[in-house]
């Protein structure tokens, strides 16, 4: 995340008409030598490894915090007792009463114009976005169904090395909190309904890791004889939902799906059509519109490419498409304009704190037989 977020603030200029360019002041890591060797790497001029002098500085104005879940809450209070705006990787933390003060010293801080931003990035796929487009303006009709899914694989290996994504205390949750919080965000945001209530179940495939390895992208491989420890989260996350806008939602989360990459799906069937989207083909988005004379009727493709679709008129010529790393610059230069004009960014930290709401009804009802348990929304302003 570290490098992708360089690369965001670096390039979102580069494409955007912003009012500013973004200048990366420092990098904060905790070893020194590999920070240092990062810095170097992403020409990077000053690096940090106690971010609590990062936050205390003037020439700082925007907090970007990519580390793992159990650090987010005191680095972005901080920082935002500091006067900082902040950008905060999802989930927006571990526990919802992490997530709570959060967004409640959010809230204070907007108050002096301090805004906090939540790192929901695929919000900014133009296919994503052009579906929310067509929700609003009634394409589908009467929302009916929301079906999504995060399928990954990296993990089906049993001798893929345990780290930090796996240990409850750094990560929170497993794949429903590294990836099912994509897919309730996606799936609240394009519907434009909350998730009142959800019944789950949560399950780990493979119980013990081996304890050294090499690192090889998410996952890699273990040293041989290597001893072996406890994964304390959950492989995959299946979960039935209700929203308060009348609809019914179907989620699944794994990292233990062999041969999908990255399928990061959603599918909303309505009283007049339906879209579908699934992110290893990003480009493109499904729709069916019941309205068309039935002998013409049929999912069709839209190439999403074109300079009418969002933000697509910023980049290359028709059919030339985006990639994963676009979705960042999108990310930075919304954070940027938001600044600029002074205006409510979304998703903020309260949108995100609807997120770790779902995830902790989840949670419960998994832990209790898979009961029905509703979404605390108290306090949430949603």
């Amino acid at each position: 995340m570290g490098v992708a977020h360089t690369h965001a603030w670096r390039t979102a200029p580069r494409f955007f008409d912003l009012g500013h360019a973004p200048e990366i002041a420092l990098l904060v890591g905790r070893d020194e030598a590999r920070t240092r060797a990062a810095a170097e790497r992403l020409q990077i001029a000053e690096i940090e490894t106690d971010w609590r002098r990062a936050v205390e500085r003037e020439d700082i104005d925007v907090v970007d915090i990519c580390t793992p879940g159990d650090t987010h809450a005191e680095i972005a209070l901080a920082a935002l007792a500091a006067g900082k705006h902040v950008l905060c990787e999802k989930p927006l933390a571990n526990s919802v009463a992490e997530a709570e003060a959060m967004t409640a010293a959010a809230e204070r801080a907007a108050a002096s114009g301090v805004r906090t931003f939540c790192g929901f990035s695929y919000r900014r796929t133009p296919a994503l976005a052009l579906a929310k487009r067509f929700v609003e303006e009634g394409r589908l009709g009467e929302i009916r169904h929301v079906r999504a899914q995060y399928l990954q694989d990296w993990l089906s290996d049993a001798d893929t090395p345990l780290n930090w994504r796996l240990d409850k205390d750094k990560a929170g949750s497993g794949a429903l909190g590294d990836i099912g919080a994509h897919s309730v965000d996606a799936a609240q945001w394009v519907s434009g309904q909350l998730i009142e209530g959800v019944s789950a179940m949560l399950h780990t495939f493979v119980e013990t890791r081996p304890l050294a390895g090499t690192a090889e992208g998410l996952g890699g491989s273990a040293e041989a004889g290597a001893p072996r420890g406890p994964v304390t989260v959950d492989d995959a996350a299946a979960f039935t939902a209700r929203f308060d806008g009348g609809a019914i939602g179907i989620f699944e989360a794994t990292r233990f799906a062999q041969g999908r990459r990255n399928a990061n799906r959603l599918e909303i069937n309505g009283s007049l059509g339906s879209i579908a989207f699934d992110f290893e083909s990003m480009n493109t988005l499904e729709y069916f519109d019941a309205r068309d004379d039935q002998a013409a009727q049929g999912f069709r493709t839209i190439q999403v490419t074109d300079a009418v679709h969002p933000y697509t008129d910023h980049w290359w010529p028709v059919g030339h498409g985006l990639g994963y790393g676009d979705l960042f610059v999108h990310q930075v230069a919304d954070v940027v304009a938001a600044l600029e004009t002074d205006t409510a960014p979304r998703p903020d930290f309260a949108d995100a704190l609807t997120v770790q709401r779902v995830l902790h009804a989840v949670e419960a009802s998994a832990q209790d037989e898979s009961r029905y348990t509703a979404v605390d929304r108290r306090d949430s302003g949603a």
